[in-house]
């Protein structure tokens, strides 16, 4: 047996008794020892295997599949740009705390330094993006690489895990000549890994148990959800008293503290005024909107943080407290201060839906509400960054049965297509995302999807305004910068998003009335694209009414 061959099985072996059951593979020509061992695994019903020829979208359909399972996915590429196209998905793991482990192959020493083809410095390729970074030797015919090569597997196997905050890791995998099998099986030594399936090497939790929140002493605090642990804030909110408030509004949020409206009510000073918390609790990473930052930056307020790991974000440079958990007591609840914010949602909640009921459809924020309301039970719905997580978080009705996916680590718009697929892949139920026009565009190989791999039952909706509606939004978007705004902000791109579906073999369907629109999204199954044309120049006033509408039921 050849030794690139060699090294390919044992760490591919070792991988699956680290429990790695699901792999998105790139194929190429340096990496055609793992294609083949992977190949072999997938065969004999070790491993899910998906193939990809994209490798920015086999980086996010990894990380959309880690996502939901929460179990480390593997995504393996040849060498040199096809390394780099990772680096997305690999930076969104990391702030996410998505398990991943990327396998690169690689030029031995002797051909980078000659400069050879798909050869570029591919050591630290991701820098500090990633928990743990190795280099495995080149495989040599000798004893002590089935050791090595296993314990390198397990070292990086338990870092992506993590105990409490994992995330992703790299083993880039420099490849010798020959690439492929070659016949024979003769090795200097067994190739075995450890009996009845276990791994080479079992890392034992070294850290204490979990921390938890030692500084709680408020009874007018605030919960501030942004992605996970949902369930576990809203029981927080409710046994403590404290309002609940998500970056997705209603949407997966249950119980009594939960408030819809939040990201409205932190929008109006007056109410801020006689509202202002005393402590507010984060959960992950609260990034999408400016009203929730000013909060976070005042002195007045002390910010608490359930955060696991070393990676955590600080808020406006002002975290009181970081811990991996939140049972902690306050004391007694202030009914008072609870009931206060109930009563604004239920105002801000029959202001906000009685205005939408009056805006011209389609528009992002009746489309959110819409989308919302039609998803049956138990789905899954994947939001595009910029404005359908905003459209959400400011329309939807409650929906506390539905989960949300986003991808908030860095808050980019790449490879949501791909995410959306492997987190439906992962949920195994009725699945939709919502997404914007650039957004879709910007992944539209993620529709790429050849006849051996399994189609996601997903349907993706996408508000295709010609171009970046969320700055028509920001002061970009002002009128005393029209002269320069539709060029280089609004970047309109006329595509034909249902000729670019058929290309793919995708379904497509344009829904031009609203009352066609619930029918669209009745669930079916397979792949398909539900696309609602809209005029992005409408945007800024209608938000500016919604605004309205709420700030004058808080203080009409």
């Amino acid at each position: 047996m050849n030794p690139s061959t060699a090294q390919a099985e044992v760490i591919v072996d070792e991988l699956v008794r680290n429990g790695v059951r699901q792999v998105v593979l790139a194929p190429g020509s340096r990496n055609a020892p793992l294609s083949f061992a992977l190949h072999d695994a997938a065969e004999a019903g070790r491993i899910d295997l998906h193939v990809r020829i994209d490798e920015r979208s086999a980086g996010f359909l990894a990380l959309g599949i880690a996502a939901r399972t929460r179990r480390p996915v593997v995504v393996a590429c040849t060498s040199g740009t096809a390394a780099t196209n990772l680096h997305p998905a690999v930076s969104e793991a990391c702030h996410a705390g998505i398990p991943l482990i990327v396998l690169t192959a690689d030029r031995p020493p002797e051909l980078r330094a000659a400069g050879a083809n798909q050869t570029i410095d591919q050591y630290r390729l991701y820098g500090t993006a990633v928990r743990l970074f190795d280099e495995l030797a080149v495989a040599e015919n000798r004893p002590g690489q089935n050791a090595y090569w296993r314990t390198q597997v397990c070292r990086a196997a338990s870092m992506a895990a993590g105990t409490t905050w994992g995330g992703p890791v790299h083993l880039n995998l420099p490849f010798r000549e020959p690439l492929v099998p070659s016949g024979d099986r003769d090795w200097c030594e067994p190739l075995d890994g450890r009996a009845d399936g276990q791994r080479w090497t079992e890392v034992s939790e070294h850290e204490s148990a979990p921390s938890t929140l030692s500084k709680v002493r408020s009874r007018r605090g605030l919960v501030l959800v942004a992605d996970g642990a949902a369930e576990s804030a809203s029981a927080w909110g409710e046994r403590y008293g404290w309002p609940v408030l998500s970056e997705t509004g209603g949407v997966g949020l249950s119980g009594a503290a939960a408030i819809s409206t939040g990201m409205w009510l932190l929008k109006l000073p007056g109410f801020m005024r006689d509202h202002l918390p005393e402590q507010v609790l984060c959960v992950g990473r609260n990034t999408v909107f400016r009203q929730v930052q000013s909060l976070l930056a005042d002195s007045g307020v002390e910010v608490l943080l359930a955060h696991g790991g070393s990676h955590w974000p600080t808020p406006a440079h002002n975290v009181r407290e970081v811990a991996e958990t939140f049972g902690a007591s306050p004391g007694p609840a202030d009914p008072d201060w609870l009931t206060g914010w109930q009563q604004a949602d239920q105002k801000a909640s029959a202001a906000l839906h009685a205005a939408l009921d009056l805006e011209r459809w389609p528009n992002g924020p009746v489309v959110a509400r819409d989308v919302v309301d039609a998803l049956p039970a138990g789905s899954l719905l994947v939001l595009g960054s910029s404005n359908p997580t905003r459209d959400v978080a400011l329309a939807a009705n409650h929906r506390p049965d539905v989960v949300v996916h986003r991808n908030r680590g860095v808050a980019g718009i790449d490879g949501t297509v791909s995410a959306a697929i492997g987190s439906a892949l992962a949920h195994g139920g009725p699945s939709y995302a919502l997404l914007g026009d650039l957004t879709f565009l910007h992944d539209s190989n993620g529709l790429i999807l050849g006849p051996q791999e399994q189609r996601p039952d997903l349907t993706i909706v996408v508000l295709n305004d010609d171009g970046g509606g969320i700055f028509s939004l920001l002061e970009q978007g002002s009128p005393e910068h029209s002269g320069s705004f539709e060029r280089v902000f609004g970047t309109p791109h006329g595509t034909d998003i249902g000729s670019l579906c058929a290309a793919h073999g995708v379904e497509h369907t344009v829904v031009r009335q609203r009352s066609e629109f619930g029918a669209a999204l009745r669930r079916r199954s397979g792949l398909r694209v539900v696309e609602v044309r809209a005029d992005r120049a409408e945007l800024r006033g209608v938000h500016e009414r919604l605004h309205a509408a709420v700030r004058g039921a808080l203080h009409g």
